[in-house]
């Protein structure tokens, strides 16, 4: 490997790093954020276990718990490639529209939460109020989001035509 390629990979892995920590810093896990942000600077958007413990010098068992992880939250997808002995890790596609679609049934489930709570501690308590406060917002974000997901798609739509993607 030349100098050159040599800087190239690390710079790379510096920006896998630099990627992850964002990631971790905004509330992720320290090793999902890492396989996340590895899964995100390939070409393919696809790597094994074994790559990915490699290309981030951990365990083969830290990369298991992190696509568990990965896949649970909707980011990632595992597959077996035809013809490929060991399944793969894939970028899902579209997959902050997912993310955020299992965010927006969250969101229900903690305004139906917050709604059991008021019934028990009353509106008029300091303790009902702060519920309240809790489920008006999450009932605001859950009617919201339909609308911005239609407009994300919309302007995704316009882009790829723009660009001549199919």
């Amino acid at each position: 490997m030349t100098r050159e390629a040599k800087r190239d990979d690390d710079a790379l892995l510096r920006f896998v790093e630099k990627l992850a920590l964002g990631l971790t810093n905004m509330g992720w896990q320290r090793m999902a954020a890492r396989v996340f942000a590895a899964l995100m600077v390939t070409n393919s958007g696809r790597l094994t276990a074994g790559e990915l413990a490699e290309m981030l010098s951990v365990s083969p068992a830290a990369i298991s718990g992190a696509v568990r992880y990965l896949d649970q939250v909707g980011l990632i997808i595992k597959e077996r490639v035809p013809g490929e002995r060991r399944d793969s890790y894939r970028v899902r596609d579209d997959m902050w529209y997912a993310s955020f679609l299992k965010q927006d049934r969250l969101m229900k489930v903690w305004v139906d939460t917050a709604n059991e709570g008021i019934d028990i501690l009353g509106t008029n308590t300091p303790a009902g109020q702060r519920l309240a406060e809790m489920r008006d917002f999450f009932e605001f974000f859950a009617e919201e989001m339909p609308l911005l997901f239609e407009r994300w798609h919309a302007r995704r739509l316009k882009a790829r035509y723009a660009d001549g993607v199919d």
